[in-house]
């Protein structure tokens, strides 16, 4: 006998009825999701989470009483299992930035189209997370007006570096070897494999193996995904 499926539990949390409807009505025409909460503030996210354990929040940022970004961060502590998508209006980098940081796992506009809110529910159950395409750009944009620090945090003094976009922090819980750290920095320019190794006067083949170890360790499967998850583990920062 063919065993039953577990249908991937949701949780709503938006202050507009109507877009909770529009939502809840997209995922339940799927057979492997289900929502079985919705609220309006961030205080009632927390209590259905109490109660109803689901798999994944679809929150909004801006809500009464407690808004989507302090709700998720209270979510990452109280119930670090339960993952957190953000859905939002707002496609300014630093909403991103902040959210990611504070643990959520995605960030959508609420313009997307239908598939790409089942395809991002399926993609951050299964361990990764997910942006917005439309964000993407502005991320990585942002990213390269940053300024890289080295292991201990102080600027890098290297011409290369200080003219790069990234500033990455090593912390205990980075797996990346300094090395890697500058990988992921000209990753996250946008360089190629090319470019990488003649900037860090290496091969090109050796560029490729760190990338992949890089991939391996971050358990992502492409180059932006290692960007996002380095910003939401702190390891990227403004």
């Amino acid at each position: 006998m063919e065993a039953i499926q577990r249908k991937i539990k949701l949780v709503l949390a938006d202050d507009h009825q109507l877009v909770r409807e529009g939502v809840k009505r997209i995922i339940n025409m799927e057979d492997d999701l289900e929502v079985v909460g919705e609220c309006g503030d961030g205080i009632q996210v927390l209590e259905l989470c109490n109660m109803l354990n689901p798999d994944i929040v679809l929150m909004d940022i801006n809500m009464p009483i407690e808004n989507g970004v302090a709700a998720t961060e209270k979510l990452r502590d109280f119930f670090p299992h339960i993952k957190v998508i953000i859905l939002s209006i707002h496609d300014d980098e630093s909403y991103v930035f902040e959210t990611l940081r504070k643990g959520a796992s995605g960030y959508l506009l609420k313009d997307m189209e239908a598939e790409t809110l089942i395809n991002a529910i399926r993609s951050v159950v299964a361990g990764h997370a997910y942006i917005h395409p439309k964000v993407t750009g502005k991320l990585i944009n942002q990213l390269r007006r940053m300024t890289y620090l080295d292991e201990a945090g102080v600027a890098a003094s290297d011409a290369n570096t200080k003219e790069a976009g990234v500033k990455y922090i090593h912390t205990p819980s980075s797996p990346l070897t300094r090395r890697e750290a500058e990988v992921l920095r000209l990753m996250a320019e946008g360089k190629s494999n090319k470019s990488i190794g003649e900037i860090l006067y290496i091969s090109e083949k050796t560029v490729k193996n760190h990338v992949s170890s890089i991939l391996q360790k971050m358990e992502v499967d492409d180059r932006t995904q290692a960007v996002i998850v380095a910003i939401k583990n702190g390891w990227v920062t403004l």
